[in-house]
């Protein structure tokens, strides 16, 4: 049965007794007893009817409530793993980018220590090389005597350049060889005005470059143009280490 049901049953039997009554003809205190009695009959029913509905809104707030709690603790956990995970990327990322950075900063720095290895090696095995023809040699053929002074190969090397670039060439010249024509390395061979090594390079611009100063001029000017571009980027160069 029904709350309204019910309630409209009690209230229909108090108001047939109040019905009674007055057929009856109760009046006065009996009259008002009637009335308190189905107010009082009222009430009692509207409590006993209502009760019972309490504990059940409750439980049904109470699982509302709990229900909301776990979907906010079951995305804020979401939200957690989430970020976590992203820091975690990131981190990999970031450590991998810097291992990458490293190895290209270790492959750069081997190559260019293993490029300047191979330059000192092969010019090591020039020495050696020009060393050992010089002790192999018995003087076959004579060597004409130079007869070219300082002066005179000085004189030939500003005719063949502009003053700037005769100033930066005279300054390696004078440090490899004094400007003399015929200075000799005795522990690798180097020979000439330009030290040349083997000293046989400077055939290549004339066959009397042992007693010529403009054939070894001519030769290490262009040596000092096609290596580095000019005498003065040669003396550069040669001022940070002291050879060309």
């Amino acid at each position: 049965m029904s709350r309204i049901s019910v309630r409209g049953i009690a209230v229909a039997s108090a108001t047939a007794v109040t019905a009674v009554g007055a057929v009856v003809g109760f009046s006065g205190t009996g009259v008002s007893a009637s009335a308190d009695a189905q107010t009082a009959d009222e009430a009692s029913t509207t409590k006993l009817l209502e009760v019972p509905a309490a504990p059940a809104a409750q439980r049904l707030s109470t699982g509302i409530t709990h229900q909301a709690d776990a979907q906010t603790a079951a995305y804020d956990e979401a939200q957690r793993v989430q970020a976590e995970e992203a820091a975690r990327v990131k981190a990999e990322r970031d450590a991998a980018d810097k291992a990458a950075a490293e190895k290209a900063a270790a492959d750069k720095a081997a190559a260019e220590k293993a490029a300047a290895e191979k330059e000192a090696a092969q010019k090591e095995a020039d020495r050696k090389a020009a060393a050992e023809r010089a002790a192999r040699s018995d003087n076959r053929g004579a060597v004409e005597k130079v007869s070219a002074s300082a002066a005179d190969a000085q004189a030939i090397a500003k005719s063949m350049m502009s003053a700037s670039s005769y100033t930066c060439f005279s300054n390696i010249v004078e440090r490899e060889s004094g400007w003399r024509v015929d200075a000799t390395n005795k522990s690798s061979g180097a020979y000439g005005l330009m030290q040349a090594l083997p000293a046989s390079k400077y055939a290549t611009a004339g066959a009397d470059w042992r007693t010529n100063p403009a054939t070894q001029i001519k030769w290490g000017l262009s040596y000092m143009n096609e290596r580095y571009g000019s005498p003065c980027q040669a003396w550069t160069f040669w001022q940070n280490h002291n050879w060309y």
